[in-house]
């Protein structure tokens, strides 16, 4: 292999159309033997289109693929895996109820005479998990894992079928600060076990901490590739969104005034485990401040917002919003309450996918008089609203209002959600991991958007697991650990390292109302 060619993927003039927009115009991206080369990008910049295109996905319109020097043709992912091509996608490809193993396994069954050979897979998938650090539960079933457990199943999969050019799509989205590290120590181990990675993200910390090189796309077209080395983060920043980036969210000191959101003695079953996930907390969140959760996830902070919002019925305790009891009160009736809610999971709770985007923007809405007139939907108002928020917001896809959900990007998506929510102009405002899988300069612009809230006296309850995110943008942190508060922080008196120890439970104090 001393004569390989210096690069193992060559991606030459791609070009990709869809309908009413060009996600990749004329883009080149050329990966080294051995590197973790970053692909960085504001939301619908195309880098998940061009990987799709790598992985057989999508056929591209112009533009050739090179593996080891030479031009393959990928007309399908099973093309892309015959030439060792492999993809964690940003939502992953897993199915609920199989175990751990037979997701490994699905597609790529080794059989013998007909039958499945389970003991010889087994000691693959064992030798694997052992060569690359990769410890999972080969018996557990998907939908009693961790989200970070169920990334390394993704990467046994790639793995399992000998792929040496592993494509990671957005990878630490949905990770926690401390998973994020291991999986930065997954991918180094694999680059120097002679594998290739291209590394999705918009987070410019990873990116410096990890790639050995960056290629930057801004709406579709390519800008540049730089050593990692040899740049910085605002360079990248504004390579990415074509104009310098304000990093630190700027904000005058919080006024807190009377309380909007009170909770009291608040437990919550678990919907996994026979105990309760929420136990025992009270809190509350004044006019005119933003009070952020914080926490590794999977320490209640889901439980306790589901009980808010009302998608999760309390074992104890009592929520009051604006001076009226709604522990028991149906969804609907919240909202009507004071309480907007930009949700964990934009898939599940914050779009309905094969609605257009207009319809997503006045989901609860469309009895207001604005939207309606005895009982008939007034489309020229819902059309005008939607391009009021879309411009605003610069929500961005390829038909405007008539974007089916779906086909837009995860950006995207979340930006749809948070224009809506906001702009409802309700009391309160829960907002749990507003920014995932956003661009620096969309984060910006959510971030202003909420300081201009808590300004105008909106309460904000912000739910985080972004630990720049919890300091830059919070008036008061609450740590949560195993459904209970620990600490109560001044952020601008405390550290990222302290909130560390209170958020593994190494250290806390007696909160009794905060």
């Amino acid at each position: 292999m001393d004569n390989a060619p210096e690069y193992v993927i060559e991606m030459l003039h791609i070009t990709k159309e869809f309908p009413g927009i060009k996600a990749n115009d004329d883009i080149t991206l050329q990966l080294r033997r051995g590197e973790i080369h970053a692909l960085l990008g504001e939301n619908g910049a195309g880098k998940s289109t061009l990987m799709s295109v790598l992985f057989g996905l999508y056929q591209p319109d112009e533009g050739v693929i090179k593996k080891d020097g030479k031009e393959v043709q990928i007309n399908d992912p099973n093309d892309a895996t015959a030439l060792h091509i492999g993809m964690v996608h940003q939502h992953f490809k897993l199915i609920d109820v199989f175990t751990v193993l037979d997701n490994i396994i699905l597609g790529a069954e080794d059989t013998h005479f007909g039958f499945l050979s389970r003991k010889a897979a087994r000691e693959k998938v064992l030798s694997l998990s052992e060569r690359y650090g990769l410890k999972v539960d080969l018996d557990a079933k998907i939908e009693d894992i961790t989200v970070g457990m169920q990334q390394r199943v993704e990467i046994l999969k790639m793995l399992y079928r000998d792929n040496e050019v592993l494509i990671f799509d957005e990878p630490t989205a949905v990770l926690t600060p401390q998973e994020i590290e291991e999986l930065m120590e997954i991918m180094r181990g694999l680059t120097k076990e002679g594998k290739s990675i291209l590394f999705i993200s918009h987070k410019l910390n990873e990116i410096m901490e990890v790639s050995d090189r960056v290629t930057v796309l801004r709406k579709g077209r390519y800008v540049g590739t730089v050593d990692t080395a040899a740049t910085t983060q605002e360079e990248l920043s504004r390579m990415m969104v074509g104009r310098p980036v304000q990093l630190v969210v700027e904000k005058d000191p919080a006024k807190p005034a009377e309380p909007v959101l009170t909770v009291e003695h608040l437990s919550v079953p678990s919907r996994l485990y026979k105990r309760d996930a929420v136990k025992d907390v009270s809190f509350t969140a004044r006019a005119g401040e933003i009070v952020c959760i914080a926490g590794i996830d999977g320490n209640g902070q889901t439980d306790l917002v589901y009980a808010l919002t009302g998608l999760e019925k309390p074992s104890g305790g009592k929520i009051t919003l604006c001076g009226h009891d709604i522990t028991h009160a149906a969804i609907q009736d919240r909202s009507k309450a004071g309480m907007s809610h930009i949700p964990e999971d934009r898939h599940k709770h914050g779009l309905i996918l094969d609605f257009t985007l207009e319809q997503n923007l006045v989901l609860q809405r469309f009895q207001e008089p604005q939207f309606q007139n005895h009982g008939f939907i007034r489309f020229d108002e819902t059309r005008k609203y939607a391009d009021k928020l879309i411009a605003q917001y610069d929500v961005r896809s390829g038909q405007g209002p008539l974007t089916i959900a779906r086909s837009m990007s995860g950006g995207n998506q979340q930006k749809a959600i948070v224009a809506r929510e906001i702009d409802r102009d309700k009391p309160l405002i829960v907002a749990v991991q507003p920014t995932r899988g956003l661009d620096v300069g969309a984060i910006e612009y959510i971030h202003g958007e909420l300081v201009k809230q808590r300004d105008e006296g909106k309460a904000v309850l912000l739910v985080s697991l972004e630990l720049d995110e919890v300091m830059n943008l919070s008036d008061r942190i609450l740590v949560m650990y195993e459904g209970q508060i620990v600490g109560q922080f001044d952020p601008k008196q405390t550290t990222v390292e302290e909130l560390g120890l209170y958020m593994a439970g190494a250290k806390r104090q007696e909160v009794t109302e905060a």
